[in-house]
């Protein structure tokens, strides 16, 4: 080995540790030796091959798979304490530690060392080990979107000082140069004093998104206005005193009736102070029904902002119905729960992936993997002979009805037209339109009036996984495959936004209820939120740990449930873009979340064949030392309804706060 080689070696080595000083102080002594013409080596022989053995060790791709499995068993070996929080480190260590093989050429030890540990991660992380399974050479990583957003941001682990510290005596004890660089370069502690948090306790205890941390706080700095629209129904009829429940009603006329009997007696000194005493108690005695009233006047307490969308006029006659519906409003609390009206669907040979109900129940919808969408009206419901249920078809595109073998109708309504699975299905909050969504990419505009298709959207390139009638009805909007979000009118056949920014399939979408932003959720487990008007997204919400399946906005809309592929519900405050809370309870996917109209429960139904009826105003107010206590359910379980072997589909409270559920009779559950 010749000097040359030598001094590069150690050159490297130094620029690889950051000895910046010493290494600028060897370069000043090698200018020194070449200035004094030495001809001596400078380097003796025996150092000469350490430095060989260490560029050599330093170089080869073992050191990666030994780093790794060092750190793995003594993180395994760790105290139970400071275990779950040591154990965060590993998953970001391993896919780094692959990729940095791949980068180098190492193909066959990376497959070998991915292989090796995979296991370890594949209950919490199998969508991403699939993806990362098919990189194999390192232009791969360049392509791979996912691969490369990993590579070009760090990963936030929340940990405490004391496990922290354990670490680093780790690290520095065996020498574990390699290890200590990938964690140096792709690890972001968060480091908090005191004891170790619970291990569900904080769903932001690992942070792993494309889009660095630094990116997502100066989005989540955008200001928004989560208000209700201006001079709404509601609105209008509050003002009149319409949406007064009874018990304000009654304490309403009973204070005018105190008034009037203390100004009578106002001649008399003594007998007043009596009843000004009387009129304490009594107020004494109604707190109990004004703690049950803040419930139903957060909506009222909601600030108001203006439309940036045109928004329909609503027909005079549908106005009057909601205005109907809003007067006989059921007011639910923690101590009031909903009635709950279940719709099952039975004999679907597994086919059926959605379903959606109208805003008062009479009609139910079911997306088959067949390319049909079937409707049901429960007023023609069991009308037909029990014989003749299952016989017979509505063809919608004549609009009439041909007889089975026995003369009988089929009790649905036959929509057909896609050409591939019906993923998603909205009803108009009206009723008299209902939108379908399918794998052949397209969107489907049909009229339950008319029993017809109006219009077919296309736009996305791919499956269209989710669409949502806007609350106001006309604006839609439709998530997809192609990683893209799309609002939609009804009036036009192109998109009149595209929301870019996800890193994996859009599988969700929902509107808020101004109509002025959409969320959606990813495969890429984040949830963003998107300003209409701009089409720019304004939030980022990171925390869950596996695809987000279902979204729900709080009536007053400044909350935002997230339920995802683990059974996890996330609780969102709009404003600062953070976790209230996380709700655990589901042990399998949560397909939908509803929340009551006056916004106080939230009512969640997932595959494990359960809705969930939870507690949103004890949450959203839980105080910030029992945030600290490591409670890591605060959002209330009310009642677990559990049906018979039913995964729950679907749900929609009424304007009349009635629970409309639907789901498919399973016989594998």
């Amino acid at each position: 080995m010749d000097d040359d080689q030598i001094l590069g070696f150690v050159t490297a080595y130094l620029k690889k540790k950051g000895f910046t000083q010493t290494e600028q102080a060897f370069q000043e002594e090698l200018q020194h030796n070449k200035n004094s013409s030495s001809t001596t080596s400078i380097v003796e022989p025996d150092i000469a091959k350490q430095l060989m053995a260490f560029s050599e060790l330093e170089s080869g791709p073992a050191r990666y798979h030994d780093g790794y499995s060092r750190l793995r068993s003594w993180t395994y070996s760790s105290l139970d304490l400071y275990k779950h929080e040591l154990l965060r480190v590993l998953y970001p260590v391993f896919i780094h530690c692959f990729m940095d093989l791949v980068a180098k050429g190492h193909i066959q030890d990376a497959r070998n060392f991915f292989n090796t540990f995979r296991e370890d991660h594949e209950m919490m992380h199998l969508r991403d080990l699939q993806k990362l399974e098919g990189v194999l050479s390192p232009s791969h990583l360049e392509e791979m979107e996912f691969a490369h957003s990993l590579r070009q941001s760090k990963v936030n682990i929340k940990i405490c000082q004391y496990s922290y510290e354990l670490l680093l005596q780790y690290l520095h004890k065996t020498q574990s140069t390699t290890i200590l660089g990938v964690i140096n370069e792709h690890i972001n502690f968060l480091v908090s004093p005191g004891q170790p948090n619970s291990i569900s306790d904080d769903p932001e205890a690992v942070t792993l998104t494309g889009s660095s941390q630094d990116a997502a706080n100066k989005i989540n700095h955008k200001e928004i206005h989560w208000g209700l629209l201006e001079d709404s129904i509601e609105e209008r009829l509050e003002k009149a005193g319409g949406l007064l429940s009874d018990s304000e009603k009654v304490e309403g006329e009973a204070k005018e009736g105190e008034v009037d009997e203390i100004k009578k007696r106002s001649g008399e000194g003594g007998k007043q102070g009596a009843s000004s005493k009387k009129v304490k108690k009594d107020k004494a005695g109604s707190a109990t029904g004004k703690t049950g009233r803040s419930e139903a006047n957060v909506i009222s307490m909601a600030p108001r902002v203006k439309p940036e969308l045109p928004l329909p006029v609503i027909p005079t006659e549908v106005e009057q119905s909601i205005l109907e519906d809003l007067r006989n409003r059921v007011q639910l609390s923690s101590i009031a729960l909903p009635s709950v009206s279940f719709y099952t669907f039975i004999n679907t040979h597994s086919s059926l992936n959605c379903s959606s109900i109208s805003h008062d129940g009479s009609l139910v919808a079911g997306g088959f993997s067949d390319s049909s969408l079937k409707v049901w009206d429960m007023a023609k419901l069991g009308q037909q002979p029990i014989s003749s249920v299952l016989q017979g078809e509505i063809d919608v595109s004549h609009g009439e009805q041909f007889p089975g073998q026995s003369g009988g109708k089929r009790p649905y309504t036959l929509f057909q037209g896609h050409s591939g699975p019906v993923h998603s299905a909205t009803f108009s909050p009206l009723g008299d339109f209902i939108l379908s969504s399918s794998a052949d990419s397209t969107i489907r505009l049909w009229s339950t009036k008319l029993n017809a298709n109006l219009v077919c959207y296309k736009g996305h390139n791919y499956p269209v996984w989710d669409v949502q009638f806007s609350p106001v009805g006309h604006y839609f909007a439709s998530s997809s495959h192609d990683r893209t979000a799309r609002i939609w009118s009804m009036d036009r056949i192109q998109p009149l936004r595209i929301m870019a920014g996800h890193l994996s399939d859009v599988d969700c979408v929902q509107w808020h209820a101004n109509c002025n932003y959409i969320a959606t959720g990813s495969s890429d487990k984040t949830v963003r939120l998107w300003d209409v008007q701009s089409g720019e997204c304004v939030r980022i919400f990171i925390g869950h740990r596996s695809m987000i399946l279902s979204l729900a906005m709080s009536p007053d809309g400044r909350f935002m449930a997230s339920g995802d592929e683990d059974g996890t519900i996330m609780m969102w405050d709009l404003s600062s873009g953070r976790c209230v809370t996380p709700l655990i309870g589901h042990t399998s996917c949560v397909w939908t979340l509803a929340f009551s109209c006056e916004g106080s429960l939230l009512a969640s139904g997932s595959a494990d064949c359960t809705v969930k009826l939870w507690d949103v105003t004890a949450s959203t107010k839980a105080p910030r030392t029992e945030e600290k206590s490591g409670n890591s359910n605060r959002l209330r379980s009310l009642k677990t309804l559990t049906t018979k072997s039913t995964p729950v589909y679907s749900l929609q409270f009424s304007r009349r706060n009635l629970l409309f559920a639907a789901g498919a009779l399973s016989k594998s559950t």
